[in-house]
């Protein structure tokens, strides 16, 4: 085998392989979630932002314009978590609460110009943060998991 091609997987593999845990779609998921969101998280920092600001920016920078109330099923979040996050983000001046065209007690969120353009600059991060989290993968089966996940899913 090639030096060059060794990957951490090759050189240290994990017990956990050995387990019947690794049989355990809800592990791996977990596993893979947390690897992905800690990563991103840091990265994400040069532009001070999480991983669950990143999600409400980029729904909010979206056609959907959704509702406090549908970002929060649309994120799997409280809606009280929701709250503080357009809060924040809304103290940044990057989003703002409209008032829906169909229901006027409801809220759609909205990315301000600001918003949008540091929506598109975190972007760009995440998709290097999921380059370094699925490097084992080649493009191909990077698209086969983005389809298995999003029929799982949605």
């Amino acid at each position: 085998m090639n030096a060059e091609l060794l990957t951490a997987n090759d050189l240290d593999p994990s017990p956990l392989r050995e387990t019947e845990l690794v049989q355990e779609v809800q592990f791996l998921t977990a596993r893979l979630a947390a690897k992905g969101n800690s990563h991103a998280n840091k990265m994400l920092e040069t532009v001070d932002l999480n991983v669950r600001q990143f999600s409400v920016l980029a729904l909010a920078a979206s056609s959907l314009k959704p509702t406090q109330r549908e970002m929060s099923a649309f994120v799997a979040l409280d809606p009280s978590q929701i709250v503080a996050l357009v809060d924040a983000l809304e103290d940044r001046g990057l989003v703002t609460r409209e008032t829906d065209r169909n229901d006027r007690r409801s809220k759609n969120i909205v990315a301000t110009p600001s918003g949008e353009k540091l929506y598109r600059e975190a972007r760009a991060i995440t998709m290097e943060a999921e380059d370094h989290v699925l490097t084992n993968l080649t493009s191909s089966e990077r698209d086969q998991l983005r389809e298995l996940l999003i029929k799982a899913t949605l």
